[in-house]
């Protein structure tokens, strides 16, 4: 079995750092931490030795294992990792003249049953094709879709958002304000931006939509339910697309879809494919599916009196179920909550689901 001990120095000392900084939340957005983990795993693949594709996806989930640990709660980690196994997988059938699991629409009650027993165990080497250079081509494709993915969001602006429309939204998404200031440019609407206390990054949004002479509107989160009422589409971001349609996103969605939820107002999450993840929230175990943070946002530890007789949580994501979303907008085009098993069997493979 191969090893990763085969990968360079170099590339080791990147792979700590890049788990270091994982640990310490340096990372400004999800994309960053997937186009990160993209490039470290084509490096890896690149530099590594190895003679089939099953000893390309056992180093790659050994890496992929290594980052995912440093951070269980960046899901985009092993998404990327779950993709990069999905195109080892198409690449092989397509050098073997097999057709892909992606042509393949539909598969039979047989198929399922007898798919084990005829599992192909991917050890046979490929002969007269650099297998090597057509994964990293592939990997090449598939980051330019990374990239492109909040524009091709933002694309569908216009859709969705119409003239002297009320749009509410929370906390500061990339891919939100893109949506938004696309919208702008030929409909004229009013934003009203959640501040998302403790961490304020409703602000960030609120001066930036401002400044591209977009109407806008801050509200403490305490005010959401009675504004909702004027509010014609809640359009937010998200960490993470469960596996079950339900959203990891920013503290203070789950009050804010409630309210929609109560109103009639839809809801609709602009998230690129790289955030759609095979995990569930298994329990309302809120410990292990959060990441919490310093609470001296909320209490100053120089009120040392205070701080020794209180306990003070302070979680970074609330759930969302599933039946509180109205639309999910992505690089791909717009689907209902429903329709994201059908998208994870598209984009990762079912061997893949458990690293």
């Amino acid at each position: 079995m191969p090893a990763t001990d085969f990968l360079n120095q170099d590339l080791i000392e990147q792979r700590d750092k890049f788990c270091m900084k994982l640990k310490k939340g340096d990372f400004n957005s999800t994309y960053d931490i997937a186009s990160t983990t993209l490039h470290l795993l084509r490096r890896t693949i690149a530099s590594s030795r190895w003679s089939s594709a099953r000893e390309l996806m056992e180093i790659v989930t050994a890496e992929g294992k290594k980052m995912m640990a440093a951070q269980p709660s960046e899901t985009a980690v092993g998404n990327m990792v779950r993709r990069v196994l999905k195109l080892i997988r198409e690449e092989y059938a397509r050098c073997k003249g097999q057709p892909e699991e992606g042509e393949v629409q539909t598969e039979s009650l047989h198929k399922l049953f007898f798919d084990k027993a005829q599992a192909e165990d991917y050890s046979t080497p490929i002969v007269n094709v650099d297998f090597k250079a057509v994964v990293i081509e592939a990997l090449n494709e598939f980051l330019v879709e990374l990239e492109n993915s909040a524009d091709n969001i933002a694309t569908q602006a216009l859709e969705h958002i119409h003239s002297n429309e009320v749009i509410l939204t929370a906390g500061r998404s990339r891919t939100v304000e893109k949506f938004l200031k696309q919208a702008a440019r030929k409909r004229k609407f009013e934003v009203i931006v959640v501040e998302c206390a403790p961490f304020y990054h409703g602000h960030v949004l609120a001066k930036s939509l401002a400044e591209a002479n977009v109407g806008t509107t801050v509200i403490t989160d305490s005010a959401v339910f009675a504004i909702m009422s004027r509010v014609n589409k809640v359009i937010i971001g998200t960490h993470t697309v469960m596996a079950n349609g339900g959203l990891k996103a920013i503290n203070g969605s789950h009050t804010i879809a409630l309210a929609a939820k109560h109103h009639s107002v839809p809801l609709i999450v602009c998230a690129s494919m790289f955030k759609l993840s095979t995990e569930y929230l298994r329990s309302n175990d809120q410990a292990a599916f959060n990441k919490f943070v310093s609470p001296h946002f909320v209490q100053d530890f120089s009120d040392g009196q205070v701080v020794d007789k209180v306990h003070i949580p302070c979680p970074v994501f609330d759930y969302v179920p599933p039946d509180l979303v109205t639309l999910f907008i992505s690089n791909i085009g717009g689907n209902a909550p429903s329709y994201v098993y059908r998208l994870l069997s598209e984009l990762y493979h079912p061997d893949d689901r458990d690293l």
